[in-house]
Formats: C-alpha cells, structure tokens, sequence
C-alpha cells in the first residue's frame, strides 16, 4: 500500500494534538430545506454526499505511521469507509434555540477524531425552530488548512438548487460499512529505508534552497541609492516593538481544558467594506478593529482590561492563486489590536500601523522559513513536549506572545446548494490552544461576514456575549468612521 508522507507543518498538527487540544477544523452550514421536502433530510444527503465522496480524495484516506514513530506518518487508502461513523444526525430539543445549538456544536467540537479512520466527520442536525437545518462538519488540520478546505466545498457544494452531474467513482472506491481497519504493518526494511530517504532528501532541500534563501536575504538587505535596506527597516521596525510584543496578561491566557464553548455571529460585508474604504484600511484590518472593540468591552465590564493592546496571532495564507492541494499552507504574524484605544476610528488607525508593521516583517523573511522539516523521532518528541506542557499548567504562568488568534477566510460571493438545499450562512468552527483560550474566524458569504467564536469553556463559558458584542462593534465602528 503506497504512503503519501506527510510534511512537517502537516504533521506537526498531529503532534500539537492532545485530549485537550483537539486540532481539527470545522464549519457550520446553514441551509434551508427544499420547496416541499419530506422525509429524512439527513437519508438524503448521505445519498448525496456519498456520491460525491470520491471527489475528495483526502476523505478516501487514513494515517499510517513510520517505522517505530520515527518519521512522519503518511496517509494511505482506506478500502472501506464507514459512513455511520462518518455521517451521523442529530436532532435540537424543543425550542431548538441558536443557544442550543451552540451547546451542542461546543460538544461536538470538543471530541478528537478517531486516527485509525479517515479524519473527518459529519452532523446534520435538524430542529431548529425557525425550520433551518445545519450541517457540522469537521476535518483534521493535518489534511487541510482553510485554503484548501475551500476546494473541498467545491466538491460539496453547486451554484443551482439542481445538484451538477458527477462522474461516478471508480468501483474500488465504492463506500459501504465495515469494521475498522487494523493498523497498517510496516515492513521494517522498507520503513527504514524510507526514513532515511526522507531526511537526506531534508538535507538536500536545505542546500538546494540555500542560494535561494542567501539570495533573498541579500536583497532584502540592499538598497537603492539614498534608501534604507528593507530589511534593516523591518529590524528597526521588530526592534521598536519588542517592548510591546509581550503579551499582557488576560483570561485567555491560560492552560485549557476538554471543554468548548462557542458562539456564531454575522455582520454585513458592505457596511465593513464601505469603512476600509473610508479610512484606508484592509478588510482585514477592519476585522481586527471590530474584535479589538468587543474584547475591550468585555474584559472591561469584567474588570480585566489591560493597560497595554491585546496581541493578536493572525495566520497568513502560503497558497498561489490556483493552489488546490489538500495540505497546509501557512504562516502568521503579531498585531496589536489596539484594545487600549477607546475610540473605534482611532482604534482601526493604530491598528493598521501595526498591521503594516507586522506584515512587512512577515513579508521579508517569508522565503527564509522553511515549510516542511524532519528529525528522528519526531512524532514522539514533539507530543511528548504537548503532553508536558498542558500538564504542566506552564500556560499560566509564562510570558505569552499572543492573547487570542484572529483569522478571515475569504469565501464564496455567489449563492450555494447542498444536496438542492439553499446555504443560508457559513460559520467556522476553529481551535483554541493552550495561552491562547479564544479563537476568532470570520469567513465571508454573499454580502455577510460569518464569524465563528471558538473558546475553551471555562476560560470564556460566556462566549455568547462577547459575539453580541462583536455585532455592536461593528455599528459603532461604521458610525465612528461615517462612511456613505
């Protein structure tokens, strides 16, 4: 059975993972029922979605480990896929509020996936009074990032309430149910062979990509006649901000636990690009002025509010335009968010000088940071560090870089179907971590920003609240900008 090995920062996914730190992504669909639907709506997708599920080869996949957890893991074919695993449904009690199904999508979201399947797992839940059903949907971050995620909801979803013709799949690819498969046996000459065929290969990409890295770094380095190098300004501009970049302490600053608590919340895409283009701004850096002013608000009114801004982690993207493979991609940067600022214009101004400062930083040393790595042993050290570090609550006491993740996955303007059910909204379902209890993602959809609210429970058991505060932060800030 070929192994296709997974790079490191795919991997290194698997090794952050612990019974407290889930890494899988998700996301919610809303969506109305078909004109004069009856029956199972959830019989029916499964109909659907198992016609199509030969489209997403990841899906068709499991891991299997290296010789000893020597080296990465790899994913390989999984014969037979057990759809009642995968494909489950459940249903709201009565009133079947959007609280309730919070409560819920918080549980589902706070259980790991099962490694010895392919990682990844469906809900439709119904119930909901206002007639809307959901389908939660989570993957692992060791298969996908948010770009790439975006490429399998082409294969989930149609621009036409009537579902387009797909080719059927191959029949070895036919699902159906059976036991798990027993864990893969590695031929120990092959496995070994292969680990150090793997780290050669990481030594020759070192030196391949050195002239190129020397390159880039010398560039960055040079200057045109009466201007400063570029990278001698980023330095400066690094340098002016360590003072700052020490993170202050907040409740998200802390050891998590297996519990989640989540909000979803939505916000008009015009009304925030009406204030970038009024002050100047990036869409982004809008995001970030509207969250700055919700988290300022409810740490206030709780008597938490630090004198210094709150500092954002913020993942940058990787993926060329036209990028499709079904792996990570991704970097980041540190934003202060301006959380000290009390005005909403002259937040999103301080915040757009620090984000312009944190992106050329990113920017010049992007191509010195290398995407994949590997050492012996590997799958075994780095969980092991994971492991020591949860337990030891390490997360409550050190200096931390950041207080919270910030992230804006840019979605589909158009209107989707799934299954010939109308998608009302999209919203992430994201990861917290240890030091930084909240995450904060926004995806776009038609003319609405979708925000998902992903917290660890007892750090933020009232997470509700600080998306209701996300809503009025975005009036306040379109006001305070007087935009047309």
């Amino acid at each position: 059975m070929e192994q296709q090995q997974l790079s490191g920062i795919d991997a290194s996914f698997l090794y952050l993972e612990t019974p407290e730190t889930p890494m899988h992504v998700a996301g919610l669909t809303y969506f109305e029922l078909p004109p004069g639907f009856e029956g199972s709506f959830y019989q029916h997708f499964r109909r659907f979605f198992e016609s199509r599920l030969h489209t997403i080869p990841i899906f068709s996949k499991r891991l299997a480990p290296s010789l000893y957890d020597l080296d990465h893991p790899g994913w390989v074919d999984e014969e037979e896929i057990d759809l009642d695993y995968h494909l489950r449904e459940t249903t709201l009690p009565a009133p079947g509020s959007e609280a309730q199904l919070e409560e819920v999508i918080g549980r589902l979201h706070a259980n790991t996936l099962d490694r010895s399947r392919p990682l990844w797992q469906f809900y439709i839940i119904t119930g909901l009074a206002n007639g809307q059903g959901v389908l939660y949907s989570k993957v692992h971050h060791a298969a996908v990032d948010g770009g790439a995620g975006m490429a399998i909801n082409k294969a989930l979803y149609d621009v036409t309430a009537v579902p387009r013709e797909v080719a059927p799949a191959p029949p070895k690819a036919a699902s159906g149910k059976t036991a798990p498969s027993a864990p893969i046996a590695v031929d120990p000459v092959k496995g070994l062979t292969d680990i150090m065929g793997n780290m050669m290969r990481q030594q020759l990409k070192m030196w391949e990509a050195a002239p190129q890295i020397l390159n880039s770094m010398t560039n960055a380095f040079l200057a045109k006649p009466g201007e400063m190098p570029a990278a001698l300004g980023t330095l400066q501009n690094l340098i002016s901000q360590l003072p700052t970049l020490n993170a202050p302490r907040t409740p998200f600053n802390a050891t998590i636990t297996r519990e989640r608590s989540y909000a979803a919340r939505t916000i008009s895409l015009a009304d925030t690009k009406a204030v970038a283009k009024a002050s100047g701004a990036k869409l982004n850096d809008v995001v970030l002025a509207i969250c700055g002013g919700a988290l300022r608000r409810y740490l206030q009114e709780k008597g938490e509010l630090p004198d210094k801004p709150l500092i954002a982690g913020v993942p940058i993207s990787l993926r060329e335009p036209g990028d499709t493979r079904q792996n990570n991609q991704v970097s980041g940067m540190l934003c202060q968010i301006a959380t000290d600022v009390a005005d909403p214009a002259e937040r999103l101004k301080a915040i757009l000088k620090s984000s312009s400062e944190a992106k050329q930083i990113a920017g010049t040393f992007r191509d010195a940071v290398p995407q994949d790595f590997a050492f012996v042993g590997a799958p075994i050290l780095l969980q092991l560090v994971m492991l020591v570090y949860g337990r030891s609550g390490l997360a409550d006491k050190l200096p931390m870089p950041m207080n919270v993740t910030i992230s804006n996955v840019p979605g589909p303007p158009m209107p989707l179907y799934c299954a010939g059910a109308k998608v009302t909204a999209l919203h992430p379902v994201s990861i917290p971590a240890h030091g930084a209890a909240l995450n904060i993602t926004v995806q776009s959809y038609m003319d609405a920003l979708n925000f998902g609210l992903t917290a660890d429970r007892r750090a933020v058991p009232d997470v509700g609240l600080l998306g209701d505060y996300l809503v009025e932060a975005a009036a306040e800030l379109t006001k305070a900008v007087g935009t047309p």
